[in-house]
C-alpha cells in the first residue's frame, strides 16, 4: 500500500515538473490590433506561427481602457465615395482585411465609438481569419538564442511553467504598464487604473489631477458636474491636437476642461513638475499641499485643499517579460517610454526581436501615427514585408509599368492611398527608374528611413529614384501655432511648397542617399536634399487631380527627372514624327511604332 502511495505521489510530482515544449517560425506575443493584423498576414501566407495572448479574448486592453468608456479614434462612416483605399483614410479603427464587412463602421455608428465595438470587431476579425491564438498565456523569462550556438532560438516559458521556443520574436503588447508617481505623500493618490468612473462617487469633491494627456482630460470631463472644481497640473503647456497635428495630444472631444478654466468656472491648469509636489493628509481626511519657500504666497493657486489627487500620467512599455539577466531589450535613450528599435522595427540590443503596434512609436513619436490603429496597421505590414523578405526570400510587393503610365499612377496613389497619407513623413511609395527599357517599379508604403538600405531590405535594385510622402509645411504644426490663420493655406501652384495642410510632396534622386547622408538629416526635414523637389499644392478637399494645379505641374516635374516628354500623341503625330525625329517621343515609341512593328527601346 505504502509502495503504491509513493508512485501515486512520484506521477503528481512528475505532473507538475512536465512542461509542455511548442516550437514555431514566428510567435507574436500579444493579440491586440497588431498582434491580430500581423497574425491575418502571416495566416494568409501559411506561415508557420502562434500568437500568445495573456487575457481570454483579443484586445485584452480595451476591456478596461479608456475608462471611460469611449474611444477617441475617428469613426468616419460616410466620405462621399465608394473606394475603400480612400475610406480607410478616414477610418481610424479598422484593421486592413479583404472582407469590406470586417470594418469599424459597421459596428457603430458613433463618431466616437464606445470601446466595447472594438473589442467585439477584434473577436470577429480574429475569427473570420481563424487565427493561431493561445488565450490565458502570459509570456514570461523570454531569453534570446545564443549567437555562438547555431540554430539557437528564442525561449520563453508561461505563467504555468510551460516553455515555448521560436525562431523569430514579434513583440505586440503595447505599452500597457501604467507610470507611477514618487514624491512625499504620492501614497495617498489614486491612479486612473483604478478610479471609479462613476461620478456620483465625486459628488461635491475637489479634485487635482495629475497629467495634461487625453486620459486626465477624460477623467476631468466625467467628473466635472459633480465636483466643487477640478485642478490640472502638469509640467508643460496644454498642446492641443489642432495645433501639433498630433493625435495623441489633447482631442477637442475631451477638452471641456479649457472651456471652464478660461471662462472662470473655478476649474484651472497649473504648469508645474509633478515630481516636485508634496502632499499631506490632514486630520480631516482632506490632502493638502506643502509649498516651497518661494511659493509662500496667500495667493498659491493650489492652496485649497483637495478630497482626491488622481494620477493620469499615461503608460510606458513594460519589459518584465524579458530574462533581465542575458541580452534584452532597453528603453529608447530619449523617449524612454518606448523600446530602442531599429527602424526595421527590430531592437536595438537582441537581434531577431522585432516590435509591432503602439510600442514602435519611438520611431515616429509626436510626428505621425504610427502609435495608434490607423498608423501602426500600416507599420505592421511593412514590418511584415521586411519579415517575408529577410526570413522567406519574398521580395517587397511591387508592379513594374511603363513610364508613360507613371503620372496616371501616381495620380492614383496620392487621391486614394491610405498608408502614405496616415503615416506622412514616415512611409512612402517608391518609383525605381529603369533607364534601360523606360519602365519604372513601384513599391508602395515602404518606410522611408531605410531608403539607404533599399536593396537589403526589399530585394529589389535601383540607382535612380523618386520618393512619393505626404508632408505638412515645416512651420505649421506645434503649440500655439495660430493655424487658424486667414494666411494658413495656399491654393496657387507656384507657392506649392509654401504649403501647410498635408500634402503630396516627391524627392528625385540622381542616386539612392548613402547611410551617411540619411543619418545627417535633422528636423524638420525627412529626407537628404534630393536632386530635384517637388510639392504638390494643398488642397481643400485633399483632391490632388486638378489638371492644371495639380497634374500639370507634377508631369513637368516627372518629365524634367526623367529627361522624358510623356505627353500622348495621336497616331498621325506619331507617323509624322517617326520621319522628322530621330528619337521620337516615348509615346510614339511605346505605342504606335511598337504596334507597328518597330520597337525602338529593344535596338
Amino acid at each position: 500500500m505504502a509502495e503504491r502511495l509513493f508512485l501515486v505521489a512520484a506521477m503528481l510530482l512528475t505532473c507538475q515538473v512536465v512542461s509542455v515544449m511548442s516550437s514555431r517560425d514566428y510567435c507574436i506575443v500579444g493579440a491586440g490590433p497588431s498582434g491580430l493584423q500581423l497574425g491575418s498576414l502571416l495566416q494568409m501566407s501559411n506561415r508557420d506561427y502562434i500568437i500568445y495572448e495573456r487575457g481570454g479574448a483579443p484586445g485584452n486592453f480595451f476591456y478596461k481602457y479608456p475608462r471611460h468608456g469611449q474611444l477617441i479614434s475617428i469613426n468616419k462612416r460616410h466620405t462621399g465615395k465608394l473606394n475603400d483605399e480612400f475610406n480607410m483614410r478616414h477610418d481610424w479603427n479598422s484593421l486592413l482585411t479583404d472582407n469590406l464587412d470586417l470594418r469599424m463602421t459597421k459596428y457603430s455608428k458613433e463618431f466616437f465609438p464606445p470601446k466595447q465595438s472594438l473589442t467585439q470587431y477584434l473577436k470577429d476579425f480574429a475569427e473570420y481569419y481563424n487565427l493561431n491564438i493561445q488565450y490565458n498565456t502570459k509570456i514570461s523569462d523570454i531569453t534570446p538564442p545564443n549567437a555562438a550556438v547555431p540554430g539557437s532560438v528564442f525561449g520563453m516559458r508561461d505563467q504555468h511553467g510551460n516553455t515555448y521556443n521560436c525562431k523569430v520574436l514579434i513583440m505586440a503588447t503595447g505599452y500597457s504598464k501604467e507610470k507611477k508617481v514618487t514624491f512625499p505623500g504620492s501614497e495617498h493618490v489614486e491612479y486612473y487604473s483604478e478610479i471609479s468612473v462613476n461620478p456620483d462617487d465625486y459628488e461635491g469633491l475637489s479634485v487635482l489631477i495629475l497629467g495634461r494627456g487625453n486620459s486626465a482630460f477624460e477623467t476631468a470631463d466625467n467628473i466635472l458636474p459633480a465636483t466643487n472644481f477640478v485642478h490640472m497640473v502638469g509640467r508643460s503647456r496644454v498642446k492641443l491636437s489642432w495645433e501639433t497635428h498630433y493625435v495623441g495630444d489633447l482631442r477637442a472631444v475631451n477638452n471641456g476642461l479649457l472651456d471652464t478654466y478660461q471662462l472662470k468656472s473655478l476649474d484651472g491648469i497649473i504648469e508645474r513638475q509633478v515630481e516636485r509636489l508634496e502632499v499631506v493628509k490632514l486630520p480631516n481626511g482632506k490632502l493638502h499641499l506643502n509649498m516651497s519657500d518661494a511659493e509662500l504666497l496667500d495667493a498659491f493657486s493650489m492652496r485649497e485643499d483637495y478630497d482626491k489627487i488622481i494620477s493620469c500620467l499615461g503608460f510606458e512599455y513594460d519589459f518584465s517579460a524579458f530574462n533581465q539577466s542575458g541580452p534584452h531589450p532597453l528603453p529608447h535613450m530619449r523617449y524612454t517610454k518606448f523600446p530602442h528599435i531599429q527602424h526595421t522595427y527590430e531592437s536595438v540590443q537582441v537581434p531577431g526581436l522585432f516590435f509591432a503596434g503602439t510600442s514602435t512609436h519611438s520611431l515616429d513619436f509626436r510626428k505621425s501615427a504610427g502609435g495608434f490603429i490607423h498608423g501602426f496597421r500600416y507599420t505592421t505590414r511593412a514590418l511584415f514585408n521586411l519579415l517575408e523578405w529577410r526570413f522567406e526570400g519574398v521580395p517587397w510587393p511591387s508592379v513594374t509599368l511603363s513610364w508613360m503610365d507613371m503620372v496616371p499612377t501616381i495620380v492614383k496613389r496620392i487621391n486614394e492611398a491610405s498608408a502614405t497619407y496616415q503615416m506622412f513623413s514616415v512611409l512612402g511609395d517608391i518609383i525605381l527608374i529603369n533607364d534601360e527599357d523606360k519602365t519604372f517599379r513601384m513599391l508602395e508604403e515602404f518606410p522611408v528611413k531605410l531608403l539607404a538600405d533599399i536593396h537589403r531590405h526589399t530585394g529589389w535594385n535601383g540607382t535612380r529614384i523618386i520618393v512619393m510622402l505626404f508632408e505638412y509645411g515645416p512651420d505649421f504644426s506645434g503649440p500655439g501655432k495660430d493655424i487658424f490663420r486667414e494666411t494658413r493655406a495656399t491654393g496657387e501652384p507656384s507657392e506649392a511648397h509654401q504649403s501647410n495642410f498635408l500634402h503630396p510632396t516627391f524627392y528625385y534622386y540622381d542616386k539612392i542617399p548613402t547611410e551617411e547622408e540619411m543619418n545627417a538629416v535633422k528636423a524638420p526635414e525627412v529626407l537628404p536634399t534630393p536632386s530635384r523637389l517637388h510639392h504638390i499644392v494643398e488642397d481643400f478637399l485633399t483632391e490632388f487631380d486638378g489638371p492644371i494645379t495639380h497634374i500639370l505641374t507634377l508631369r513637368r516635374f516627372i518629365e524634367t527627372s526623367l529627361d522624358s516628354d510623356l505627353r500622348h500623341k495621336l497616331s498621325e503625330e506619331c507617323f509624322e514624327l517617326s520621319l522628322t525625329h530621330q528619337t521620337p517621343p516615348l509615346a510614339c515609341q511605346v505605342g504606335y511604332l511598337r504596334n507597328m512593328g518597330l520597337d525602338i527601346l529593344s535596338m
